[in-house]
């Protein structure tokens, strides 16, 4: 297939002015199955837009890696033929966790790259996050990309860019083990779920003087043994028994593309990303008092509360990690997390989500303390549900979500804020329901001073939504 040819051709047939409305450009990312939405000329038809972006910005070269999914080679390449036969140059990464792309961009000066990499969604799905002149792209940024591939600029007279392929896995570890330093040895296990994260963690601990325990860090993108997903309890329960029967001080989770990390203690307690975010805030707010913290509309009510405590100005945002990344960007604010297990580090890292440098950074904290897991079983906490999944059908969840912000009845409440669909506070706990951006889901989580507190914010909840739609199927 000929450039030329490919500017009017799509994924599975379909004409290419039909991207600009395609489902698989998201509000962060872009994301789909594969072959059915995702294939090779979509892959090479965005790299012919994101060289068209780039041309446009002065930028002169991408890095690119890929995950461990079967699809991801074969993306990866085609993605690249596109950027190249735009005119910009490609830095190859090959097989790499989402982070090490974004470590790529910062070190070879570029400020721009691209993931191949379906993260935390089932195996015949794939992605791209993108990274273009220092900002992720999010928004109205990803679909003008579908309105470009729609009607690209021609590419006569342009001369092909070149390709590199350079292994940066080792300057990478090397920066983290240099910048981030335990008091003490340290013994961990790590679960990788087969994801590509499985390539790094072991290496990155070891060479920073932990004993380690692997699970499940052989790559493989169909995920035999369980889902590369930390924010679901059911994909943590081997960890969890294998540290309890060992002599590991804590165990480390990570999602397919390592750019979040789940965390478990040895009696089997699962430490959420919010109660992450409390220790690392008080760490952070040591070197820099006074300073913002970040945190996204589904983190405990205590976020806020040990931020104050501890100094500083919680400030809640809209659930993301392109657009946490960009407020992080534009606050000056050290440090960022998302309920998911997105954390952003600003202060001694670039600002990007890693789960391999989070778990650097707590291992660090803990290793200042002789017993690690009672640090982590002591951050405050409430009765709480972890995330819950409304299905939908596809394109409802949005609507549905608008129409609570503006009809929705919450009697009890003491302030609702809309900044990412519904949180409703309440002087003994909180309810949330948002619409995922990833997937056709209502997703909902609940936090109470008591577990009664919780069944009466969720009774709320139900009846807002079900005044609304009342054929819908609560999973509580």
């Amino acid at each position: 297939m000929t450039s030329s040819s490919r500017s009017s051709a799509s994924c599975n047939g379909a004409p290419a002015e039909s991207w600009a409305a395609s489902a698989v450009f998201k509000a962060y990312d872009i994301r789909g199955k594969v072959p059915g939405q995702l294939d090779t000329d979509f892959a090479r038809q965005l790299g012919q837009a994101l060289a068209q972006q780039a041309r446009t910005q002065g930028i002169h070269g991408l890095v690119v890696g890929y995950d461990g999914r079967l699809s991801s080679p074969a993306l990866a390449q085609a993605l690249q033929e596109g950027i190249l036969s735009g005119g910009i140059d490609t830095i190859d990464l090959g097989m790499v966790h989402t982070p090490l792309v974004y470590f790529g961009a910062h070190q070879k000066n570029t400020g721009s790259g691209v993931a191949i990499t379906g993260s935390h969604n089932p195996p015949d799905y794939n992605g791209f996050k993108i990274m273009m002149g220092g900002v992720t792209l999010h928004g109205e940024a990803i679909l003008e990309l579908a309105r470009i591939m729609a009607n690209p600029d021609p590419l006569k007279g342009i001369s092909s860019g070149t390709h590199q392929q350079i292994d940066l896995s080792e300057e990478y570890i090397q920066y983290i083990k240099d910048s981030v330093v335990l008091a003490r040895p340290m013994k961990i296990a790590v679960d990788c779920g087969n994801g590509v994260g499985g390539k790094f963690a072991a290496r990155l601990y070891r060479a920073m003087g932990c004993t380690v325990d692997e699970l499940y860090c052989d790559v493989d993108g169909t995920f035999p043994n369980h889902h590369p997903d930390p924010a679901d309890p059911n994909n943590l329960q081997d960890l969890i028994r294998h540290v309890k029967k060992t002599d590991c001080e804590l165990g480390l989770a990570f999602d397919g593309d390592a750019d979040r990390l789940g965390v478990v203690t040895r009696s089997g307690e699962i430490i959420w990303p919010d109660r992450q975010l409390i220790l690392f805030a008080k760490d952070v707010l040591l070197r820099a008092p006074g300073a913002s913290i970040i945190y996204d509309v589904k983190c405990s009510r205590h976020v806020s509360r040990a931020i104050r405590l501890a100094g500083g100005k919680p400030v809640m945002w809209q659930t993301g990690h392109s657009l946490i990344k960009a407020k992080l960007k534009g606050s000056g604010a050290p440090l960022a997390g998302e309920m998911s297990g997105h954390i952003f580090f600003k202060e001694r890292w670039f600002g990007f989500d890693d789960g391999l440098y989070a778990g650097a950074r707590l291992l660090e904290i803990l290793s200042r303390h002789d017993i690690a897991s009672a640090v982590l079983e002591a951050l405050p906490k409430d009765v709480s549900t972890p995330e819950i999944k409304l299905e939908m059908p596809e394109g409802q969840a949005h609507p549905l979500i608008a129409r609570l912000q503006k009809d929705g009845v919450f009697p009890g409440a003491t302030s609702i804020s809309t900044i990412d669909g519904v949180r409703a506070e309440y002087r003994d706990g909180f309810g949330l329901a948002r619409a995922s951006n990833t997937t056709s889901v209502i997703v909902l989580r609940f936090e109470g001073d008591t577990q009664e507190a919780v069944d009466r914010i969720k009774h709320e909840y139900r009846q807002a939504l079900s005044a609304l739609q009342p054929d819908l199927q609560f999973p509580f």
